[in-house]
């Protein structure tokens, strides 16, 4: 009977995963429709930066196949939709897990879903508004009378997305952080004491992160990444202090019960 009774659950999951999934899907294809109609806008956003740094009557990119602009463009109404379907699909991604929890494990995962998301769009924007512009106008001073730059379109926009995407995911330190020392992983004290490996490491994230081999362009990288680690570290401090505080006295009084 208990075999039964699991069986049925585990079909019933099933069902609502799959009702959460073409939802989800839904939503997409929506955006995606919305989006397309908007992909010449929007890629020319993502342009944006380039097309500045570009020297003067060099401001166009170039498509090197027939179909490279129509790909292109599917490729951003694509990306526009998801951005456009993303509070739907958080909402399903919610809904399927939320009747699992308990009440503080709503609450601790409602406050983390809603801190990466804005460290995601804080990592995006910094790269757009303040990195690009550097990286592209350094990458471009090489262009002379006898060398022009001619840039594709998907070469263009693969490398855009793939840095927006790398600084967004690098911008979820602080909340790693938090997460490791919540659990147990790692003290905030570990943590602290091992901050020269965190410049080296940050250092060489920037190294790779960053499209231009140029010191300052890095340290454009580096300085925000450090400055998370400090934030990472407060954090971990704050919400990790009350585990390390339990332990401890955990730890006296298992001391104590030995006994002389």
């Amino acid at each position: 009977m208990a075999e039964t009774d699991q069986a049925t659950t585990f079909t019933e999951h099933l069902k609502e995963l799959r009702k959460r999934l073409i939802i989800s899907l839904a939503a997409v294809a929506v955006g995606f429709a919305v989006c397309y109609g908007f992909s010449e806008h929007l890629y020319s956003v993502l342009t944006r930066p380039l097309i500045l740094a570009l020297p003067e009557g060099n401001e166009f990119l170039a498509f090197t196949g027939v179909v490279e602009p129509f790909f292109v463009y599917l490729k951003v109404g694509f990306l526009g939709g998801a951005v456009l379907a993303s509070p739907v699909v958080l909402y399903e991604i919610w809904a399927f897990i939320a009747p699992g929890l308990y009440e503080n494990e709503k609450r601790w995962f409602f406050v983390l879903v809603m801190a990466s998301l804005i460290l995601f769009v804080a990592g995006v924007l910094f790269a757009y508004l303040v990195v690009f512009p550097f990286a592209f106008k350094y990458l471009l001073s090489y262009a002379r009378a006898d060398l022009k730059p001619i840039l594709s379109m998907n070469s263009y926009f693969s490398l855009v997305t793939r840095l927006l995407l790398a600084f967004g995911v690098v911008y979820q330190l602080p909340l790693g952080m938090l997460v490791a020392a919540r659990i147990g992983v790692v003290s905030a004290r570990q943590m602290l004491s091992w901050w020269r490996y965190a410049i080296v490491g940050v250092f060489c994230v920037a190294a790779l992160l960053t499209p231009t081999p140029d010191i300052f362009n890095q340290l454009l990288m580096a300085g925000p990444l450090l400055v998370l680690y400090l934030v990472g570290l407060a954090v971990a401090h704050v919400f990790g202090k009350k585990k390390e505080a339990d332990e401890v006295v955990e730890g006296i009084g298992e001391s104590g019960d030995e006994g002389p």
